[in-house]
């Protein structure tokens, strides 16, 4: 089983609010929009991936992240582990399809320069919700098939859908 975290970058602007999408290039994998993110190296931490992920895929640096705070490591001397609990914005488990995976969307705000093409990734940009809904709507397809859910659930529990 694969584990990913998975960026949902808003800001506010110009009274309207935006998230952060960008374009799939990875070799033999469909071109679809997505969220930043991706896949944890071994040991290593939630937030420090996510870190990573953004910065190679886009350019920016999280600056926040919703929940952070509530970060608690537990370390034991005789099982020789740290472990680490925070809260998340949500998680997302494929129950069916070509790969077993899991991940957490966490809700972040960054700064800096958006690349022109990341690590696996083009055409990275900000999208008002109200374009990010009418996209997702006129052809669901177009977006990873692990991140629609991500964007519908965000979408509603931020009250616009």
């Amino acid at each position: 089983m694969y584990v990913n975290v998975r960026a949902i970058i808003e800001r506010n602007y110009n009274n309207y609010s935006e998230i952060v999408i960008q374009t799939r290039t990875k070799n033999n994998e469909p071109i679809v929009y997505e969220l930043p993110g991706g896949q944890l190296n071994e040991y290593e931490s939630l937030l420090s991936c996510l870190k990573r992920e953004v910065m190679e895929e886009t350019g920016l640096e999280i600056t926040s992240i919703v929940n952070e705070n509530s970060k608690i490591i537990s370390k034991s001397e005789i099982y020789k582990t740290e472990v680490e609990c925070m809260e998340s914005f949500a998680v997302y488990q494929t129950t069916y399809g070509p790969i077993d995976s899991m991940g957490i969307y966490f809700r972040c705000n960054a700064t800096g320069q958006i690349l022109i093409e990341g690590d696996g990734t083009k055409e990275i940009r900000w999208i008002r919700l109200e374009d990010l809904y009418k996209l997702i709507q006129d052809d669901i397809e177009k977006f990873s098939w692990v991140d629609r859910v991500g964007i519908q659930f965000y979408l509603n529990k931020v009250g616009f859908i």
